[in-house]
């Protein structure tokens, strides 16, 4: 197994506000949509995947979620042929009409990719909705607490040409032949494979298992406040700019695909939901790699199933929420509970981006210079030190916004702009 890539100063992820970055939501604090202002609540906030039968029942309901206004977050994807995309969306607009639903919803030729949020009557009603139609009906659907409203700003639900993006699209790719994709490893099974490399690695005195790679195809900036144990960091700040295993060089320190035996070695795959690392094996099968694995709905799927056994922090998540737990997807904690880094502190990642000293709260943070707005991991110290900002320089920027507090995301510069 390869062994972790120490890190002292976490690479930071620049996200440009008038520039919106594909790779990155432009997500703000929706405070009207907070549940019970300044009321404090004990909320079981558990996530679970779950799946209807083909006709249509129920077969696992999360029994957390039992109150009808109570915010949830639903992801879901499904690689399936669409005649005409273009109509399935009017569908799905019509349907979502006068419902409470924010988030983002893509489809295509090639199927359906949906994060969003909504109130657990209208986010269910639409999960039931698409499951009716049997191009849909064994998708993987996973459930996730917004205690705080809505975790979206907007819904988006169109047509988009790539469901997820890559340099130079994924249209191209065999994403409906089922030959040409990993094989799904449901959460136990990874955890067998995890725990049996480890085994044999702790046995031959440390020595990694050159027959099996792990492999995060996610960003660095997302290894960065959580990660399974042995994967590399990612040297990717971007998805669609990954290119592990397609370099023509036998020996790129950066690809930790590199040079190594295609016919032979075990990929094991994983990312936040599912759809990353599915439509990146498509890229790696047409490369010649032919022992392909993945984890099946994602890390997500396997916090709720197996726990942190393996996993190091917290799950970044692209929405308002930007961190979470893996106890939320176990025990019911209070919703006032911080993003802090559980058990034992591994100091060989989330580092300050400023001082490089270890950060307690696993949460990114944008610099208060609007013209700057990297997002990055900061301590209290050096937060309060530089004002929010990334750096001295941002300090005396021409637009500076306040210093948020809390898990507060920035709004729109005309928020601040009047007491700049």
């Amino acid at each position: 197994m390869r062994s972790l890539t120490l890190m002292n100063v976490a690479k930071p992820f620049l996200l440009a506000c008038n520039e919106p970055s594909r790779c990155f939501p432009n997500i703000t604090k929706i405070g009207a949509t907070t549940l019970n202002n300044n009321k404090k609540r004990v909320l079981p906030l558990r996530c679970k995947s779950f799946c209807l039968s083909s006709n249509g029942d129920w077969l696992e309901v999360p029994k957390e979620i039992d109150n009808e206004e109570e915010f949830i977050v639903v992801n879901f994807y499904r690689f399936v042929f669409i005649e005409d995309p273009e109509d399935e969306v009017s569908k799905h607009l019509s349907f979502l009409e006068g419902r409470d639903i924010h988030g983002r919803i893509y489809l295509n030729k090639q199927g359906i990719n949906a994060q969003y949020s909504g109130p657990n009557k209208d986010a269910l009603a639409y999960v039931k909705w698409v499951r009716e139609d049997c191009r849909f009906s064994d998708v993987l659907v996973q459930i996730s607490p917004a205690s705080n409203g809505h975790a979206f700003p907007r819904l988006k639900l169109r047509y988009k040409p790539s469901l997820v993006q890559l340099e130079g699209g994924i249209s191209h790719l065999p994403l409906l032949d089922p030959s040409m994709r990993a094989a799904p490893l449901a959460p136990s099974e990874w955890r067998k494979r995890l725990e049996g490399v480890n085994n044999t690695n702790n046995s031959s005195h440390g020595n990694f298992n050159p027959s099996f790679i792990l492999l995060d195809v996610r960003n660095g900036y997302e290894w960065d406040v959580g990660h399974f144990q042995g994967a590399q960091r990612p040297d990717v700040d971007c998805f669609r700019a990954t290119s592990f295993g397609q370099s023509e060089s036998e020996v790129i320190a950066s690809d930790p695909l590199a040079a190594v035996d295609k016919e032979r070695t075990d990929i094991l795959m994983y990312c936040t939901g599912g759809i990353r690392c599915d439509v990146y094996s498509f890229i790696l099968r047409k490369q010649g790699f032919k022992r392909l694995y993945t984890l099946k709905g994602g890390v997500s799927h396997y916090l709720e199933s197996e726990g942190s056994v393996g996993w190091v922090g917290n799950l970044f998540v692209f929405d308002a929420r930007l961190s979470l737990l893996p106890s939320t997807y176990k025990p019911a904690v209070e919703i006032e509970a911080s993003t802090m880094l559980e058990g034992s502190l591994d100091d060989s990642f989330a580092k300050c981006y400023i001082c490089g000293s270890q950060v307690s709260e696993l949460r990114h943070r944008n610099c208060a210079n609007l013209d700057c707005n990297l997002l990055f991991l900061c301590c209290a110290a050096c937060v309060k030190h530089l004002t929010g900002c990334c750096c001295i320089q941002c300090t005396s920027a021409s637009r500076l916004r306040p210093v948020l507090t809390g898990h507060q995301r920035y709004q729109k510069w005309h928020n601040y702009r009047d007491f700049a």
